[in-house]
């Protein structure tokens, strides 16, 4: 197992167990569930984020919205932290993110079972979770972008999960580019987050990716798409085969 992928995190989009382990196997020690665009039921979730725990992997869920419910659910059934797409301005983030803390620093809903233990509170299990978990919403909104540093002030926000692809679509492209803008914009992110003391988080697909988001002092970067890992091993396949002339 390599030190070195502990800042590293996997993506996960739907619930395949061996992809789990397999990837636990190959040193990766946290992984980021895409409920918003997999295919994780509640059922699902309830399963898997236990499962991740108990190998040693922390659970990193982008939950479906800025809703309380979605985020809540996350959190009863174990997982580490939330990443919360769809961020507005300040004020939309300080409801949003209020749902994954506790009072007095939140409105997070008490549910016991598996965060307890199926037994009583501790008497500082609210602070306590409030410390353990983590709560990460996305930048990926020009309106967020705009309230980035108020956002990443605020104290139920524990760090920033910046969304390139989304951010520059709503800057009207067609796609994202990792182009001057699109630097910029992360840029931005990165420095919100210093200035606040707290960590930042981005999903690299690419090198250059990876490279500038070390440079600007990326705290977890998140690497290796479930589906387009497979995609990559069938090609590469089918291109051994050719290069054999079998096909």
């Amino acid at each position: 197992m390599t030190s070195s992928l502990a800042s590293f995190a996997f993506w996960l989009t739907a619930p395949v167990f061996p992809h789990i382990e397999i990837a636990r196997d190959a040193g990766f020690t946290a992984v980021v569930l895409d409920i918003e665009h997999g295919t994780f039921n509640l059922d699902d979730l309830d399963r898997v984020i236990p499962f991740c725990r108990a190998l040693g992997i922390k659970v990193y869920a982008k939950v479906l919205g800025p809703l309380t419910e979605p985020i809540q659910q996350a959190l009863d059934f174990g997982a580490d932290a939330v990443i919360i797409p769809h961020i507005g301005s300040v004020d939309h983030a300080r409801q949003v993110t209020g749902a994954a803390k506790y009072p007095p620093l939140g409105v997070r809903s008490y549910a016991g079972g598996r965060t307890v233990m199926y037994g009583p509170a501790s008497p500082t299990y609210a602070s306590d979770e409030n410390a353990r978990v983590k709560c990460w919403p996305m930048i990926e909104s020009r309106e967020s972008l705009a309230d980035v540093e108020a956002i990443a002030a605020l104290p139920t926000v524990d760090g920033l999960f910046a969304g390139p692809t989304d951010l520059a679509m709503a800057a009207g492209n067609e796609r994202y580019t990792f182009s001057d803008a699109d630097k910029a914009d992360i840029a931005r992110i990165a420095a919100a987050a210093k200035a606040a003391g707290k960590p930042w988080v981005m999903p690299c697909w690419t090198q250059p990716e990876r490279a500038f988001a070390k440079t600007h002092d990326v705290s977890v970067t998140v690497v290796g798409a479930q589906f387009y890992m497979v995609r990559a091993a069938f090609a590469s396949l089918v291109d051994g085969l050719s290069a054999e002339g079998l096909i």
